[in-house]
């Protein structure tokens, strides 16, 4: 989970964003057994303990692996989570892995005031991106 732990410090770097000032994250989340636990070992790499406070969905349980579509679905779908103050669900997770242990917003959509966001890709041979959303304060 290395080139997702930087991936994501690099992110939050980037855009002046601090860990703690993070609410949401749309975790590349393929429902595979080493992707989700290398994603959830990254996730607590880069927040901590807070890691445990942060609301996390995949958008791929719903819309399935849209490849090359991927990250552009998963950033808008991000933003509108933003925008109108929900996270959508993680559907179809009846029996989470042990090792991923954090928030995945199983089955139901929640109200979250999202200030900040984190969309993650992560492919194969270190192919990493992660983009920060944060919500309008103008």
């Amino acid at each position: 989970g290395e080139g997702a732990a930087r991936a994501m410090r690099l992110a939050l770097e980037d855009s002046g964003v601090l860990p703690e000032e993070v609410d949401y994250i749309n975790a590349h989340g393929t429902s595979t057994p080493l992707n989700d636990r290398t994603e959830t070992l990254a996730i607590k790499k880069v927040f901590g303990d807070r890691a445990y406070k942060i609301k996390i969905s995949s958008t791929k349980s719903m819309v399935g692996h849209l490849l090359g579509a991927a990250g552009a679905i998963e950033a808008a779908a991000t933003v509108l989570s933003i925008y109108h103050g929900i996270v959508h669900p993680t559907i179809n997770l009846e029996e989470p892995d042990p090792e991923c242990d954090l928030d995945y917003t199983p089955w139901k959509a929640c109200p979250l005031e999202i200030r900040n966001a984190l969309s993650n890709s992560f492919g194969f041979g270190g192919h990493n991106g992660t983009l920060v959303f944060g919500k309008y304060q103008g």
